[in-house]
């Protein structure tokens, strides 16, 4: 380009636009639409299996449509933990197997390119996958499971007030506070059989307050009658109030009347990892254990170990598209469905174990996963090799 004398040019814009590797912006341009295909598909079947198992409210219940889609639509979020592996695993088998099916892995690995290299797109996308499940796990399905809950009773017994579950515990993360609940009377405010334990540094426990008869009061837990009883840092007592009396305390931090009578704090599914694990540290300093326990433990282990499935099927189903890749796209679709089949196999039958003591309820709820990761690991090193 001619200049001026005397006159610098302009320099040439930057372009600072960042775009993935060719080989990778194709690959997962070919997996795209399977794994979104896969993902509707799967939780268009489980929309549909609901429908037909919720189709007696509506004949016999008399239950409004409009109720029943919407319990339907905060329902289906429970299914996103699964429906992110079998995506993967659809999508990988599919479109690596369409690669291969037309030789372009092999032109690929011919010119040079590792199975790893070609492998690194897709599971790239298995760790967003197993990222994006488990940030919808945590957030979105807890509050999707509390509304469809809600529906469901306002279908059936004509009110949205959640269950009442007897017997449950909260903590106060804040001041350190574990109460315990006996029983909720039916106006949702007055309780029976109350206790608050407030922590120590050195002791398990420093007070512990108990009630016969406790009301809410706004935010604040009226106990009445109550009895204190202080504890030294071993474990000795350590004196208390000299008689009964009417004792204030508030209730947990961010929590409303509602929230801390009802069952959505207890039921495992509507909290998320963090409130599982504190029901699971307040139960084992409580002395609780048993089946009760081991389930807490394997539904907390699991809101990890299902949406990880997403990054294990992609490492599984490389090695299988690169070897049955050829034989089509039914080939494909049917090992998708059959794996998943045996994964779902595996996580029920480790679960049982887990949740009877047989096996450590932790270590139940991911062997299924280190069995197919082995499995997949060793299939890899074998089309890598």
């Amino acid at each position: 380009m001619a200049t001026i004398p005397g006159v610098r040019a302009a320099p040439a814009p930057m372009n600072f636009a960042w775009r993935p590797p060719i080989l990778d912006e194709y690959i997962v341009r070919e997996m795209l639409p399977p794994f979104l295909f896969a993902i509707a598909a799967f939780l268009l079947f489980q929309f549909i299996n609901l429908f037909f198992l919720s189709a007696d409210y509506i004949i016999n219940a008399h239950a409004s449509p409009f109720l029943l889609l919407r319990y339907l639509v905060f329902r289906v979020p429970i299914f996103t933990p699964f429906a992110f592996p079998f995506a993967c695993l659809t999508a990988t088998l599919l479109g690596i197997g369409r690669l291969a099916a037309d030789n372009e892995l092999q032109a690929l690995r011919t010119s040079g390119a590792r199975f790893l290299r070609i492998s690194a797109a897709p599971l790239g996308l298995g760790i967003a996958a197993f990222v994006f499940s488990y940030y919808v796990n945590e957030t979105v399905v807890p509050k999707s499971i509390e509304y469809s809950t809600r529906t469901f009773y306002q279908i059936v017994m004509h009110t949205q007030e959640l269950p009442i579950i007897p017997r449950f515990f909260r903590t106060d993360e804040s001041t350190g506070r574990v109460f315990y609940v006996g029983d909720v009377m039916q106006d949702h405010k007055t309780m029976k059989n109350v206790m608050i334990f407030e922590n120590a540094i050195n002791s398990p426990y420093r007070q512990v307050t108990n009630a016969d008869t406790a009301v809410i009061q706004g935010a604040t837990l009226h106990l009445i009658n109550a009895r204190v009883a202080r504890f030294k840092p071993t474990g000795e007592y350590d004196g208390g109030l000299s008689k009964k009396a009417d004792i204030d305390v508030g209730l947990p931090l961010g929590e409303t009347a509602e929230q801390f009578v009802n069952s959505n704090s207890s039921d495992p599914y509507m909290t998320n990892s963090k409130q599982l694990a504190t029901q699971i540290k307040t139960m084992q300093a409580t002395g609780q254990g048993g089946s009760a326990l081991d389930v807490l433990k394997i539904t907390l282990a699991q809101k990890l170990a299902a949406p990880f499935a997403a990054f294990i099927a992609v490492l599984l189903a490389m090695p299988l598209a690169a070897r049955l890749g050829k034989k089509g796209r039914t080939i494909g679709i049917a090992l998708s469905i059959l794996l998943l089949f045996v994964y779902y196999l595996l996580m029920s039958a480790f679960s049982a174990l887990g949740k009877n003591g047989a096996l450590d309820p932790y270590f139940a709820a991911w062997l299924p996963n280190l069995i197919m990761l082995v499995t997949g690991g060793v299939l890899f090193y074998r089309v890598e090799h």
